[in-house]
């Protein structure tokens, strides 16, 4: 009988043990999820009336773990204006993978369509433009050759612009942030 005690208490040491190991493990490699910023933004007015404007823009992501590269799917990229926010451009950022410890600047111009650009402008000229930015893409992680699932990501920012149609540099950069109350829920996601 006392060494059957034993042998239980045993068991359960072991049981315990490995529970705290896993649980250590997991703790030390569960991946960050990666995160977005706007380094430069310029809206740049046609040339001529016919022409539609544009907005060229700098991105950064950043993966910041160190045992987890990260796969992206297209990620959808929209700016919008105005309290119901009007789509000014939309972009699509290609799939790609990403090392870990890694930061990626993605760089490109957007058409923007008239209607919404034209109240954009007027609000530029004034010094009081605020662009918003929407960003969704899916991701998983590759940690120790093992791929996860998809995980979801909603992203957005206000980003306030000058007179001269350039992101002001209050800050060094705009870090876009989970969809919340506080920014307003995006048409573009309903």
């Amino acid at each position: 009988m006392c060494e059957d005690k034993s042998f239980y208490k045993w068991i359960l040491k072991v049981m315990g043990l490995l529970g705290l190991i896993v649980l250590f493990l997991w703790l030390a490699i569960r991946p960050k999820s990666p995160s977005y910023s706007i380094l430069f933004i310029s809206v740049e007015q046609p040339s001529n009336s016919n022409e539609n404007g544009t907005i060229f823009y700098n991105l950064e992501i950043e993966n910041s773990n160190k045992d987890s590269s990260i796969y992206y799917d297209d990620t959808i990229l929209s700016f919008l204006y105005g309290e119901q926010e009007d789509e000014v451009g939309q972009t699509t950022i290609d799939a790609f993978h990403q090392q870990t410890s890694n930061t990626r600047d993605v760089s490109n111009t957007v058409n923007a369509k008239p209607r919404p650009f034209k109240p954009l402008l007027n609000a530029i000229s004034n010094a009081t433009a605020e662009l918003k930015v929407a960003l969704m893409t899916k991701y998983r992680y590759r940690t120790w050759g093992i791929k996860s699932k998809f995980h979801g990501l909603h992203l957005k920012g206000i980003l306030p612009i000058e007179s001269n149609g350039k992101l002001s540099r209050k800050k060094k950069k705009y870090p876009l942030h989970r969809n919340s109350n506080k920014l307003g829920k995006s048409k573009i996601w309903h």
